[in-house]
């Protein structure tokens, strides 16, 4: 499993002088389910912010697509397991919640569509706050 914490460091002009704004540290983390058979392998890419802890966005697909070269700039992306505690945290909370993320269930979707369907609504409804 990778795991990756990404620092953002900003910098703003102010009288032509460019200072350096206080790092933004976001976590990165994947975690899988599978769709009718543990072959038909889905991957789900959150997003958290590692100070408010709330969730910045995420990407359902199958593992080749490639979310940390494709979202991330390699010079802002770190591989490792030194602050991934919120983020763990956090999809032990979706596994609860959504059955169909729990490993050992046998609550599980038949088709891709409606497993991220299900997915999305929650991340949206619950994550963001929007009405569904």
């Amino acid at each position: 499993m990778q795991h990756a914490h990404l620092a953002l460091a900003l910098s703003c002009s102010r009288a032509g002088r460019a200072r350096a704004l206080p790092r933004r540290a976001v976590e990165l983390d994947e975690m899988w389910s599978f769709v009718g058979t543990k072959a038909r392998v889905r991957w789900l890419w959150p997003a958290l912010d590692h100070h408010t802890e709330k969730v910045l966005a995420y990407v359902v697909g199958t593992r080749k697509a490639g979310v940390y070269q494709r979202h991330l700039p390699p010079a802002q992306h770190t591989v490792g397991k030194l602050t991934m505690q919120k983020i763990e945290r956090k999809h032990l909370t979706l596994r609860t919640r959504l059955k169909r993320l729990a490993r050992k269930t046998l609550c599980f979707s038949r088709s891709c569509i409606m497993h991220d369907l299900i997915i999305g609504l929650y991340m949206n409804q619950v994550e963001f706050g929007c009405e569904v």
